[in-house]
């Protein structure tokens, strides 16, 4: 059974533009050279309700699979480096593991 991860990060009011700019020139980048953003179905911005939200979803086989992702991803330098200058930009970060229902469509 797939397990889907949702990562929410709450920015600092004003920070998005700078976010957004790490990680297109060395957060991104780090994932697709380590191999990393495989298991990635995509990341988002949010525009209403809550703002100044970084979003993205992970599909997995299961929770074995998540952690050695992780522990891969963290154990990464390059990935890292960048972790360590986008992290004061973010205010909360929120992780949530969904199982896909029994109905429907499914990523």
């Amino acid at each position: 059974m797939a397990l889907y991860e949702l990562r929410t990060y709450t920015l600092y009011v004003g920070k998005m533009a700078e976010v957004v700019k790490l990680y297109q020139e060395e957060g991104y980048p780090a994932l697709v050279k380590g191999g990393h953003a495989k298991r990635l179905l995509g990341y988002f911005q949010s525009d209403v309700g809550t703002i100044n939200q970084l979003v993205h979803l992970w599909k997995f086989a299961d929770d074995a699979e998540r952690r050695r992702h992780w522990q891969g991803l963290f154990a990464d330098a390059a990935f890292m480096a960048f972790a360590a200058k986008v992290r004061a930009n973010m205010m909360t970060q929120e992780v949530k593991l969904l199982h896909a229902a029994p109905w429907g469509t499914h990523p």
